[in-house]
């Protein structure tokens, strides 16, 4: 990682030159690689995945966006507290520490945020990992059985173990490859010590989302046993290793 800074009136990218030595505001123009044939899309998240093939290979291109209530009023738009507080280059970072904490995250290429009076918008590039399926997804294939239950509870343990709070651990965020499992959007996630409080918290968060999703159709009995049960046991051998 070479970390790099681009700046201009309006405001800045940060980006990995050892990614792309060159890295400007057409990155983040989805007309840009529209006009070049070299833009997708793929279903999941607000609006669907923005897919790019760029010099730095494959890429996903993420517009931050409010949910909730609040996106009705305020839409892709955040109050202005400064550069290093903007969401896409804590991210960015985030994923700069983790990534060299041999985390399983995509590799992280460019951030950007773009000043408008008193707030900002802004986008992020990562690296597009191959051949996944989201933990959703294999929950709709009845592919989420108590091996990969075990999985993924390693997963979330080894972030845990390196004190990164996840801000919306879910079936949505994990991603699984056949050379292993990924988590994914770090948006508000953070560095922190290591405490009971929220790694139990972020767990409830997963549970809730495996619920929603239907993962617990056969009712909560045969969930717990089947599936809670042995993610459990993989996260707690893999905190504890």
């Amino acid at each position: 990682m070479h970390e790099q800074l681009r700046q201009d009136a309006k405001g800045a990218i940060l980006f990995d030159a050892t990614m792309s030595p060159q890295v400007d505001g057409a990155w983040f123009d989805v007309d840009h690689w529209r006009g070049r044939g070299a833009y997708s899309t793929q279903s999941g998240g607000r609006g669907g995945v923005a897919i790019i093939r760029t010099p730095a290979g494959e890429c996903v291109l993420r517009h931050y966006r409010r949910g909730g209530m609040v996106a009705a009023m305020m839409g892709d738009r955040y109050l202005w507290t400064g550069a290093n507080r903007t969401r896409s280059f804590r991210e960015f970072r985030l994923m700069q520490a983790m990534a060299q904490l041999h985390l399983p995250v995509p590799r992280v290429v460019a951030a950007r945020y773009r000043r408008i009076g008193l707030y900002y918008q802004a986008d992020l590039i990562t690296q597009r990992l191959a051949d996944t399926h989201t933990l959703t997804e294999c929950v709709a294939q009845d592919r989420l059985d108590a091996e990969l239950a075990q999985e993924v509870g390693a997963l979330v343990a080894r972030f845990h173990r390196a004190g990164v709070w996840h801000a919306d651990l879910n079936a949505h965020n994990v991603l699984v490859a056949p050379s292993g499992l990924y988590l994914v959007d770090f948006d508000r996630g953070r560095m922190r010590p290591l405490e009971p409080s929220w790694r139990m918290a972020n767990l409830q968060r997963l549970r809730r989302s495996l619920f929603k999703i239907g993962a617990a159709a056969q009712g909560e009995a045969v969930f717990d046993q089947t599936i809670w049960t042995p993610l459990m046991y993989g996260y707690e051998r893999t905190l504890s290793a």
